[in-house]
């Protein structure tokens, strides 16, 4: 693929470097400023021999290497325009310049006539080459283990060490009383698994799964919160070189049998409540969607033990384990287990031995090992199918960039079933020995500040919301001052994903939380999640106006709206894409829709992920998120006193000559400064003069009273108002501050340019959202143009 970067250049020992055969493709690929990329470098001494350098180039690092034979011109001259991190020993041997040898080369045969006379490497500069294109460092390395035999590593290293603290939803969580002690309540709730215990019950819940008829290859689903019970699953399915397909457990009936069927479920693993974020022991009970999914569960039938279970909704199915946590939850009304003998207690897989599990057959890195449904934030969700090597460097490579160590205790609130929970979390944490604590089933902003007081915890991660929801119970001194003195003290390193995080909430963090290692994370389920990403050693501006930079291992580039095979100058805004052994191996059972976005260049063979999010990127490689492509709204002036507006909902830009773009996300940070706003979301919204105009939908912050806006939303309830009264309500007192629809006009009036005023102005009290704390824009289009179309608006 043609770079507009320059050339490479390629460095050889005269006479020695083959002369007449490597001279001219030297010189071919500089004047067409072009690389080779080899999945398997191969060099062929005879019809006999085949000297393989095997995975050194599957990823982009920016090196380039020349490799040339000895003086017997019949060999092949290879050339190795490596964009990868070389492979360990061939790093060993590229350190051995000029100096020929077969020692470091364990797999080259002592008789073979093969001499490496020179390896000279040089590192393309694509930090100043003026193009949106970036490749991240060659450390540190790949792992090139499968995930559970790292895992047995780490056990062998730190088995005395926590790998898990899980805190059970507790009533008190609601309304703690004061004379309380906050330890002693929460030691009682948490369930601590060192990784050696971690290990041990790994494998026997793996024996027994294989009881069940699992198999290698197989997919399991996981529908539970953020409980120990799910670590030991995900680990027990991983030893059975079985399909991990952790799902939502706020499915609906509907919801879960679509996702069942689409993957083929034979077994399905979930709780028999579901814990709801915000309502601790108030989850929703499970018996009717399970009784969606088998007729008959409840009746005379299904208290026979051993009967199949027979789905006419999804067929496959043949075991649904359950895991009674119905005591928590007193209100749900759930039945005895022992009322519903066709499903299998968890307690059953707790019988079988903790000996060591082996899969069916070996397990291979490349093989799929996780299912991950992406969002659904603009879309359906889709099936990610990630390996080995996706999920296990991905986090491997982020807790190295954040400083993890083994003495870590990181507080993770987002969900498991989420590449957050999974990836950043649990396998950023299982790759370095530290420990992952869950305060909560489901996001509950008291038991994690509770859980962060207790264990005076070391990192914390967080969506921007969540953040926000801990820190509005912190400015209550009623609440704050149950928290230990001191319960932050060792609160430094966090991650911040899924959304952006305003500079006026990120000063927060640091200033009442003292999370001054706090890094951003970007990515996309697709790229296993994160592709680029800031360090803590990245200035305050850095960690606020962009997403870091390129990941190890990984490239990124920026292409133009309207040709992505053309990649754009730095400062330009275009589609993200990103490349390495990061992206997915593709959507399950979806040919179509993975040929949209994950695409082969044909030129060097290299697979992009298209993420369909507007960046830029500035002349230090860092990159900056300026928006969803899908959210865009777009301005075209046709005459002076005239303009069009439209949203553009493809994968790609409308062509629009002479037009001007919208971003939400700078309207949004602008609307974030403005006093009196705790959240803001901003949509384009149809409009009869216009096509398209800018609305804002506001979360005030508690005690402030809104005036005038066009229109309240209130427990999902979308109620229209005129613009010239107070919005109805509970949104504040009658005395105190006030937020208006003028304020926020006049605000972003004064701080940005006039087109970006919003026309529209709704107060909500809570965003619609999935369940990893991402608002799903589509859903607040859809109730814009609901509020906007009424009589009233």
């Amino acid at each position: 693929m043609q770079q507009a970067c320059g050339p490479a250049l390629f460095l050889a020992r005269g006479e020695e470097a083959g002369g007449d055969t490597l001279m001219p493709l030297l010189k071919h690929y500089a004047k067409a400023s072009q690389w080779v990329v080899l999945s398997e470098c191969m060099v062929t001494h005879d019809s006999n021999y085949d000297i393989r350098l095997r995975q050194i180039a599957y990823i982009n690092s920016g090196w380039s290497i020349v490799v040339t034979q000895d003086k017997d011109y019949t060999l092949q001259t290879v050339l190795y325009g490596l964009r990868c991190i070389m492979y360990r020993r061939f790093l060993s041997l590229i350190r051995t310049v000029h100096k020929p040898t077969f020692a470091l080369c364990p797999h080259l045969r002592p008789t073979t006539k093969h001499r490496i006379w020179d390896a000279t490497i040089q590192r393309r500069d694509v930090t100043t080459s003026g193009m949106s294109y970036s490749e991240g460092p060659i450390d540190p390395p790949l792992l090139q283990h499968t995930i559970p035999e790292h895992f047995a590593s780490i056990v062998s290293q730190y088995g005395d060490l926590p790998a898990v603290m899980a805190r059970n939803p507790v009533m008190m969580d609601a309304s703690p009383p004061p004379t309380t002690s906050i330890s002693k309540r929460a030691k009682a709730e948490t369930t601590t698994l060192t990784y050696a215990s971690l290990d041990a019950l790994s494998n026997t819940v793996a024996h027994s799964l294989r009881s069940l008829g699992v198999k290698k290859g197989d997919r399991v689903a996981v529908s539970l919160g953020n409980i120990s019970e799910s670590v030991v699953l995900t680990y027990a399915i991983f030893k059975l070189g079985a399909i991990w397909v952790p799902l939502n457990p706020s499915f609906n009936s509907a919801q879960l049998g679509t996702a069942l069927s689409h993957l083929g479920i034979e077994v399905l693993i979930m709780g028999a409540v579901t814990d709801l974020a915000y309502k601790p022991c108030r989850g929703r009970s499970n018996l009717e969607l399970l009784s969606s999914l088998i007729p008959g569960l409840t009746g005379e039938k299904s208290k026979g033990k051993g009967d199949k279970i027979e789905s006419s909704v999804v067929p496959t199915l043949k075991t649904v384990v359950l895991l009674d946590n119905s005591a928590s939850h007193p209100q749900s009304g759930f039945p005895p287990l022992r009322d519903l003998g066709i499903l299998t207690p968890y307690t059953t897989l707790l019988e079988s031995s903790p000996r060591s599990v082996m899969p069916d057959s070996p397990l291979s890195a490349n093989e799929t090992i996780n299912i991950q449904f992406t969002s659904g934030t603009t879309s359906l969700p889709k099936a990610a199918m990630l390996s080995h090597t996706s999920v296990l460097n991905n986090g491997h490579l982020i807790a190295s960039r954040m400083g993890l160590e083994p003495s870590d205790l990181i507080v993770c609130p987002p969900p498991l079933f989420h590449c957050f929970g999974c990836v950043l979390g649990l396998m950023a944490t299982a790759t370095t020995g530290a420990a992952i604590l869950f305060p909560s089933p489901a996001f509950d902003p008291t038991a994690t500040l509770h859980m962060v007081s207790e264990h005076r915890a070391t990192g914390l991660y967080g969506v921007a919301t969540m953040f926000v929801a801990e820190l509005e119970l912190l400015s209550n001194p009623a609440f704050a001052s149950q928290l230990q003195p001191d319960a932050f003290k060792n609160l430094r390193k966090g991650i911040a994903a899924g959304s952006s995080v305003p500079e006026s909430l990120m000063r927060r963090l640091f200033n009442v939380m003292g999370l001054q290692d706090l890094v951003i994370c970007y990515g996309m389920t697709e790229t296993s999640p994160v592709s680029c990403m800031t360090s803590p050693h990245d200035s305050f501006e850095q960690r606020t106006r962009s997403v870091g930079r390129v990941m190890p291992h990984t490239a990124a580039k920026i292409v133009s709206p309207t040709d992505r095979n053309k990649i754009i100058p730095r400062g330009e805004r275009g589609e993200l894409a990103a490349s390495g052994y990061l992206v997915m191996k593709g959507y399950y059972g979806d040919p179509e829709r993975t040929a949209e976005d994950r695409i082969v260049d044909p030129e060097d063979g290299r697979i992009w992920m298209y993420t369909g999010d507007e960046a830029c990127m500035d002349k230090d490689g860092y990159v900056e998120i300026t928006g969803r492509i899908k959210d865009l709204i777009s301005l075209l002036r046709i005459h002076s006193w005239i303009t069009l507006a439209m949203v553009i909902t493809d994968s790609a830009f409308a062509v629009i000559r002479g037009g001007e773009n919208i971003h939400p996300l700078e309207v949004e940070n602008c609307l974030f400064q403005l006093r009196g706003v705790q959240e803001v979301s901003v949509v384009g919204v149809p409009d009869e003069r216009y096509g398209e105009a800018v609305a804002a939908f506001i979360v005030p912050h508690k005690g402030v009273r809104t005036i005038g806006g066009d229109g309240v939303v209130e427990a999902g309830k979308a109620i229209p108002i005129a613009s010239d009264k107070e919005a109805s309500g509970s949104q504040g007192k009658e005395e105190g501050e006030t937020l208006g629809k003028q304020d926020v006009q006049d605000w972003v009036k004064t701080n940005l340019s006039s087109h970006l005023i919003p026309k529209y102005v709704f107060w909500i009290d809570e965003y619609p959202k999935t369940a990893s704390g991402k608002i799903q824009k589509f859903k607040l289009r859809a109730i814009a143009k609901e509020l906007v179309s009424s009589p009233s608006a």
